[in-house]
């Protein structure tokens, strides 16, 4: 078997030769092998460090959690846990672990390794703390103490209830690593991930590929692919272009402008999924002019965000109403409607503000998960601003080094940023990015420094109940308040979508954006 697997890499490289030297001629990856383009290179295979869609998509193939999400589904199944029990009062939560499952570099999973996992991200004093940073560790706040009854046994006592500890678990940020690896490759393990999944990784060439090969000994049953080949195509036009000449068997995240193309091409075929996204501009509201309500409201009347859904995303989107996305229909505020197109509008605000032909500076990233073709969604931003009297500046990075540059905070330099979010429960979102203490220097995503203390105090008594009809009826408070308030620019909530060729079989996208590769074959 792996002398096969590493003969059919060999020829997906030999493909790929042939394919750069004759771009006409369709060249095709052996069977077996998948190989799908995403829009920018990983950050970090290191669960708990990684934040970006194109990680988490690596990420679920390679690692399990103690739960994940249904296929098709954001309800909460059995993974590494077996079975839980949740305590009356909501603040003890024993899971119990599947017996005989090892890690793949040999290691056992255990009540041990879950204890490590997380215990890594919480505790300041824990000796491999520094293996981090850990944006992400908010989702597990709660928990108090971890406790290891048995080896089959971990129970997570919390400080307070926590209605979406056990949707936070089945994010990757709840991907159980090998200790081992983590002791072994020290901050370097996010290159060298070692987990429990449905695939082993092989090798990552940077801006090249990350390879995995099919973990035949899976708890969960064998894989049917024997590889798959993770290709960053930053450019949407050369992921086309490879997908069209079979350098690629799949590719998420389709440009706009082609799904026609592979909808109408027989060798294709499309898929499309509704989640709980949001794509916004982040304004800086610590500084001019985005210290004014009046002015953030000014630009949300001044982009005319249906043509960008229909013109630049081609119907591939809604126009977003604030940061809950309508996916969660429990707690989707039905009475928030998305800021209508109102030039006349947004010019009488600015006038009142004094903001009349302010200066705009914008990052934009060149592609990244979920960025919905960033830079002709900015240009066209940019326009609709001019128009009611406003110049902005736009400025591009790679979608690694825009991350760090935004996630670090705006400067006083820096208006407006673009950013998209994928999330599993409706308190994720706003209480990494909109809370006072979310911003950049208490270790949150909050960049254009938003704080209302009522909508601080109506997300932490969200978090607290296990209630969900109460958590609902705060959550429309939330959507409320944020949508008058206006600390980001709304545009659209995106239908992700995926084309594969014909061959691929199974492959289907989930509401969470994961891609999960277990069942997926291409004979």
């Amino acid at each position: 078997m792996l002398k096969s697997l590493c003969t059919g890499l060999h020829s997906l490289s030999v493909c790929l030769c042939l394919l750069a030297l004759v771009p006409q001629a369709r060249a095709e990856s052996p069977p077996g092998v998948l190989v799908v383009g995403q829009v920018a290179e990983p950050q970090s295979l290191d669960p708990q460090v990684a934040t970006a869609a194109n990680d988490s998509r690596i990420l679920v193939n390679i690692y399990d959690g103690l739960v994940r999400n249904a296929p098709g589904s954001l309800s909460i199944e059995p993974a590494l846990a077996s079975r839980w029990e949740i305590s009356p009062d909501g603040l003890r939560y024993t899971f119990h672990l599947r017996e005989g499952v090892t890690f793949h570099d040999g290691t056992p999973f255990n009540a041990d390794a879950v204890k490590f996992t997380f215990e890594r991200m919480l505790n300041k004093q824990n000796p491999w703390y520094h293996t981090g940073p850990f944006p992400l560790s908010f989702f597990f706040s709660s928990i108090d103490t971890i406790t290891t009854p048995d080896a089959q046994t971990v129970v997570f006592t919390l400080k307070q209830p926590f209605a979406p500890l056990l949707s936070n678990l089945a994010t990757p940020a709840g991907l159980i690593v090998s200790p081992a690896a983590v002791k072994k490759y020290d901050k370097d393990v996010g290159r060298h991930p070692v987990g429990t999944g449905a695939f082993r990784f092989s090798e990552w060439q940077a801006n090249q590929r990350v390879v995995l090969t099919g973990n035949k000994s899976y708890w969960d049953g064998a894989p049917k692919l024997e590889a798959v080949v993770f290709r960053p195509i930053t450019d949407g036009n050369t992921r086309t272009a490879e997908m069209l000449s079979g350098g690629l068997d799949a590719m998420v995240e389709v440009p706009p402008d082609t799904v026609k193309t592979f909808a109408d091409n027989p060798q294709f075929q499309m898929h499309q999924a509704v989640g709980p996204h949001v794509w916004f501009l982040l304004l800086n509201t610590k500084e001019k002019p985005f210290n004014d309500k009046r002015v953030r409201q000014a630009v949300n009347y001044a982009v005319n965000k249906q043509a960008l859904v229909d013109n630049v995303l081609q119907g591939s989107a809604q126009v977003a109403d604030g940061p809950i996305p309508s996916a969660f229909a429990w707690a989707a505020n039905k009475e928030v409607s998305p800021y209508p197109y109102d030039p006349a509008k947004a010019r009488a605000l600015l006038k009142e503000a004094g903001a009349e032909g302010a200066t705009l500076n914008f990052y934009v990233t060149e592609g990244g998960s979920g960025m919905l073709d960033p830079i002709p969604m900015a240009t066209a931003i940019q326009a609709d601003l001019k128009a009611v009297g406003l110049k902005v500046n736009i400025q591009t990075w790679e979608w690694n080094t825009y991350l760090a540059k935004v996630n670090a905070g705006l400067t006083p330099q820096t208006q407006m940023a673009e950013m998209a979010w994928m999330t599993n429960d409706p308190d994720t979102l706003p209480f990494l990015t909109l809370r006072r203490d979310a911003w950049p220097d208490k270790g949150g995503f909050n960049s254009g420094y938003y704080s209302n203390p009522e909508v601080d105090k109506l997300l932490d008594e969200a978090r607290s109940s296990s209630d969900q009809q109460k958590r609902g009826a705060l959550y429309r408070q939330v959507q409320g308040i944020v949508h008058d308030d206006a600390p980001w620019l709304f545009v659209a909530n995106w239908q992700q979508n995926a084309v594969t060729t014909r061959q691929v079989q199974n492959f289907a996208l989930q509401p969470n954006f994961n891609l999960i590769l277990h069942q997926v074959s291409k004979p």
